[in-house]
């Protein structure tokens, strides 16, 4: 790393004691049995309304930015999802 470059969390085994923690607080679980098909098409991200983080965390994990959400301003998992789901215009996903 540069001197004066921010930290951008590349450190596997940090990461991955976020992702332990960050998994459990899931809205929608793809493994639930009660998962509606509908969302794969919906999920996080897809959301025109979700920003990666950066660094590794950011190939799994964004922020909600939907003032319509209940997850509003919270890091979310990219296959999570809510209600308030928006299609991106260019229909990428991550």
């Amino acid at each position: 790393m540069m001197p004066g470059n921010p930290w951008a969390g590349n450190d596997a085994a940090h990461n991955n004691h976020c992702h332990q923690r960050w998994i459990t607080q899931r809205h929608r679980d793809t493994a639930d049995p009660g998962y509606r098909e509908a969302w794969y098409d919906e999920q996080c991200g897809g959301c025109r309304f979700w920003i990666p983080l950066c660094g590794e965390l950011g190939d799994d994990y964004g922020a909600c930015t939907n003032p319509a959400s209940r997850f509003d301003g919270r890091v979310r998992f990219e296959h999570d999802g809510c209600g308030a789901f928006a299609n991106r215009d260019d229909g990428s996903f991550g």
